[in-house]
């Protein structure tokens, strides 16, 4: 499923991704408030898109590479995962390489999918959990309409704040 606004085209990842992979999750930035294993090598960005792939398939995620309109690298990703079992809750989980932070990307890349998760998956709320000293990614929340969830933990990632979007919040 692809997605388009203004500047952006949202796309499945594919094979032919595997150095963008590589550069986004490898990122020093970008892990610094991420608890994952990083690809080390072409190899593991590989094994990556393979399993999104078939995530993707069996509509477990949603995931689409971010790129710039007139380019073909992905500059970074966005993803709704993670669904509730009755399908009606997904958490929404996104990332971009540091040099395009501060231009509204993500915020146009969020709005996308919001739109997307609420209209077409008929959704009705999208959690999403940040590490408490990221605050790019808590401002963006807000500037969505996220609620800060004081009581919600993301159980094992005890620095985490839980925000969630719910549809009757964003219809009014």
């Amino acid at each position: 499923m692809k997605l388009e606004t203004k500047r952006l085209q949202l796309k499945e990842i594919n094979e032919t991704h595997v150095e963008d992979i590589l550069k986004i999750r490898s990122n020093e930035v970008i892990n610094r408030f991420v608890q994952r294993n990083s690809p080390k090598d072409n190899y593991d960005a590989l094994q990556f898109i393979l399993t999104i792939k078939e995530r993707t398939e069996n509509k477990q995620t949603f995931y689409w590479g971010i790129s710039l309109k007139d380019q073909s690298h992905l500059i970074g990703t966005i993803c709704l995962w993670n669904f509730s079992e009755d399908r009606k809750t997904a958490e929404v989980g996104y990332e971009l390489l540091p040099e395009y932070h501060r231009k509204g990307i993500m915020s146009e890349a969020l709005a996308a999918v919001i739109g997307f998760a609420f209209h077409h998956l008929h959704l009705d709320e999208i959690v999403a959990m940040t590490h408490q000293d990221n605050e790019s990614s808590r401002q963006l929340l807000l500037k969505h309409h996220f609620i800060p969830e004081e009581g919600r933990k993301d159980e094992g990632f005890p620095e985490n704040l839980v925000f969630s979007l719910k549809t009757s919040v964003r219809n009014l």
